[in-house]
C-alpha cells in the first residue's frame, strides 16, 4: 500500500483548486490509503469511488471513509473494470517509477510504483482510457514524475480529444526507491550523472463538449504570443 507523499500532497493542492459541479461523480484511481478520494468527498463530491489493485490499500480507503462519515466506495481491482459510468472529476496518482524487471525491487509492496522500463505502463492505460471515464466538462489530474514524460502525457490527451496541460510543478529530493535505482536510471538516461531530485507535475485534461471546442480553441489560439 502506497502512503501519502508529495505526490500526494501536489494532487491534493490541484484538487482543492478545482470546481466540484453540484452532485459530482468521482473517481480515483490507485487510491492508496483513500486520502485524495476522502478530500473529493469533503470538497463536495456526492459519490466517490476509490480503486486500488492492493486489498490492503481498498480495505485502508475502506476504513478511513467509514470512520469520518464520508460518501467513499472502496472497491479492489483494475480502474478499467470497477469503474462504471462517467465521472465529474478523475484523480490519479498512478505507479510511474522505471522499473529494470525481475531482480529489481519486484516484491508485492514494489506493485504501488513501478511501471516498467518506461514508467508508463499505467500511465498509458489512464490516458487511452479518459474520453470514456469522463462526463462532459469532466476533469482528469495526473500526478506523476517528469522522468517518465509529460509531454508524451500531454500528447495522448491531447490527440483522444481532452484538453490538457502541466498545471503545477514541485521539485523534490529523491526517496528511498528512486535512490537505490539512481545509477540504473543513469544508464538508461532517464537522469543526469549525478541527479538526485525530481520533478513532479500534474497535468489537467477537460473533456470539452463538441458544441464548445471551437470557442474554446478560438480563445487559447488568441493567447498564443
Amino acid at each position: 500500500m502506497y502512503a501519502p507523499q508529495g505526490d500526494s500532497e501536489l494532487l491534493l493542492e490541484a484538487l482543492a483548486g478545482t470546481t466540484f459541479p453540484p452532485g459530482a461523480r468521482m473517481l480515483d484511481v490507485c487510491t492508496g490509503t483513500g486520502v485524495v478520494a476522502l478530500a473529493g468527498a469533503r470538497l463536495g463530491a456526492r459519490e466517490v469511488h476509490a480503486v486500488d489493485i492492493s486489498a490492503r490499500a481498498a480495505l485502508a480507503a475502506a476504513w478511513n471513509a467509514r470512520l469520518r462519515g464520508l460518501p467513499v466506495r472502496a472497491h479492489r481491482g483494475d480502474f478499467l473494470e470497477r469503474a462504471t459510468g462517467r465521472f465529474d472529476i478523475v484523480t490519479a496518482n498512478p505507479p510511474y517509477v522505471p522499473y529494470a524487471g525481475p531482480g529489481q525491487d519486484s516484491g508485492r509492496r514494489a506493485r504501488a510504483w513501478n511501471a516498467g522500463r518506461d514508467g508508463r505502463r499505467f500511465v498509458d492505460r489512464l490516458c487511452e482510457a479518459a474520453p470514456r471515464l469522463l462526463a462532459n466538462d469532466g476533469v482528469l489530474l495526473m500526478v506523476h514524475s517528469r522522468l517518465c514524460g509529460p509531454d508524451r502525457t500531454l500528447e495522448m490527451l491531447r490527440g483522444s480529444g481532452l484538453d490538457a496541460a502541466v498545471t503545477a510543478r514541485r521539485v523534490q529530493p529523491f526517496g528511498p526507491v528512486l535512490r537505490a535505482r539512481a545509477r540504473w536510471l543513469e544508464q538508461q538516461q532517464l537522469i543526469s550523472p549525478g541527479q538526485r531530485h525530481e520533478e513532479l507535475v500534474v497535468i489537467r485534461a477537460d473533456l470539452v463538449p463538441a458544441r464548445e471546442r471551437p470557442e474554446r480553441e478560438e480563445r487559447s489560439a488568441s493567447r498564443q504570443p
